[in-house]
Order: structure tokens, then C-alpha cells, then sequence
């Protein structure tokens, strides 16, 4: 009954309620607790909203990436009962890596939500993390059934193609040590530059094999970076087609 109150004010006449309406069109039903919504799409950057007391969603994202890997383990699981445990941690990664998540997040609209609450340049990977800062709040909020249900049935089934993902192999690190152990050679990765761009950190990586500098990249997360990195690597080793680029 409380809960219905909560939800018919949040729709209706809550100074949030064009938030509440949209929350409800992505993830399927009426958010109760507002705060963790609009934490969920607030960045560190966003100094204004910071100093008004808000967190920033990097909490939320910490819960969403646990979850998000618990419930996409488990459905792949159920999903292929004879797929070893090799095959089911290639496909959860190739679904939970950051370049999934930035494009469904960028698909479900979230880019616009992160426009609205936050004044600072959007990147790629602030789409990802709000992704996950959004099932972080969606489990705060309704629980681990209703989390569930919104991430198979609003993400996996909704912007993924699982039988394609089976064919596809875009993990550039993976592949660039798979080739270098065949080979004997050894692989390391250094942020060789840390700097500030629209007010966040950026990294500058290199990837080394056998000592030897192969590529640089640059990103906003350091994983990104050694990905960026890892697949001009394989394009300068002859690995990758330019086309494939």
C-alpha cells in the first residue's frame, strides 16, 4: 500500500516525475526510491550536484557490476547446460566488457539521462558505468527477482544477439596472449601518461612484447586503454585485417 502511494507520487506530481516515467520505460515498472535513480546517473565530475549532497553513482556501479555478472553467469548457465566452463566465461565477458555495455546503455537512451544530470563531456565508458550503476539501483530498490527479470528481458534478450556473440571474438588482449604464448613471447602493458581531459583522468598505455614497445592507446579507463592498445598491436603483428580495423 506504502509502496503504491510512493509510486503514484513519483509518477505523478514528484518534482522527478519525468525521471520516474523514463526509469519506467527502461527497466518496466514505476521506481520507488527516487535518490538512488538519479544517483545512479550522476558522475564524479558533476561537481554541482556533489556539493547539493548526491553521490556520485560509482557506489551504484560497484553493486551493478556484481549483479549484472551474478545474473548473466547464472542465465547463461541455464541457457547452455552442456557449454563448459571455459566457453560460459568467454560469453559472460564478451557480454559485461565495457564496449557491450556502452552500447546498449547508448541504445536504451542513457546518454540522455547522463546529458540532463550531469555538465561535463559524456565518454563511451560513462555509458557503460551508468549502465550498471542503473542495475545497482534497480536492485536497491525492487530486489534480486525484479533485477533479474529487467536484465534478461530488457538487456540480454532485448539489445543482444547471444548466438551471434557465440562466433565473435573482439577481446584484442585475449587474443594478442593467446598468440604471444604460442610463440614464447611474453606480453606486459604500462600507463606510460596519466592527464586530465573535460575535467577526468585519462590513461596513456603501452603494450610491450618481449620488452618491445608494439602500441600505445589512450582511454578513460585503463582496461580500455590496454584493449585500444592490444588491437593495434595485432593489426601492426599482421593479425588483424585493416578492414576488420
Amino acid at each position: 500500500m506504502i509502496r503504491g502511494i510512493f509510486k503514484f507520487y513519483n509518477l505523478w506530481l514528484s518534482p522527478n516525475k519525468d525521471l520516474a516515467n523514463r526509469i519506467k520505460q527502461i527497466v518496466g515498472f514505476t521506481p520507488n526510491r527516487m535518490l538512488i535513480f538519479r544517483q545512479a546517473f550522476s558522475h564524479k565530475s558533476n561537481q554541482r550536484a556533489l556539493a547539493k549532497g548526491l553521490q556520485s553513482n560509482e557506489r551504484l556501479e560497484y553493486l551493478g557490476d556484481a549483479i549484472l555478472g551474478t545474473i548473466v553467469a547464472e542465465y547463461l548457465f541455464k541457457k547452455y547446460p552442456n557449454g563448459d566452463e571455459g566457453f560460459l566465461t568467454k560469453m559472460r565477458s564478451k557480454i559485461v566488457k565495457r564496449k557491450s555495455l556502452n552500447e546498449i546503455a547508448d541504445k536504451m537512451g542513457l546518454d540522455i539521462l547522463l546529458s540532463e544530470y550531469n555538465n561535463t563531456k559524456l565518454s563511451k565508458s560513462m555509458l557503460g558505468n551508468a549502465l550498471e550503476a542503473l542495475v545497482g539501483a534497480v536492485y536497491l530498490d525492487a530486489g534480486y527477482h525484479k533485477t533479474r527479470k529487467f536484465i534478461v528481458k530488457k538487456i540480454l534478450r532485448k539489445y543482444l544477439d547471444i548466438h551471434q556473440l557465440e562466433h565473435v571474438d573482439d577481446n584484442y588482449k585475449s587474443q594478442l596472449l593467446e598468440y604471444c604464448q604460442k610463440k614464447g613471447a611474453q606480453v606486459s602493458y604500462k600507463v606510460i601518461a596519466r592527464y586530465k581531459l573535460d575535467k577526468r583522468d585519462r590513461f596513456k598505455v603501452a603494450v610491450f612484447v618481449d620488452s618491445e614497445k608494439v602500441a600505445t592507446a589512450d582511454d578513460y579507463n585503463k582496461k580500455s586503454a590496454e584493449q585500444a592498445a592490444s588491437q593495434k598491436a595485432i593489426k601492426s603483428l599482421g593479425l588483424l585485417d585493416v578492414s576488420a580495423v
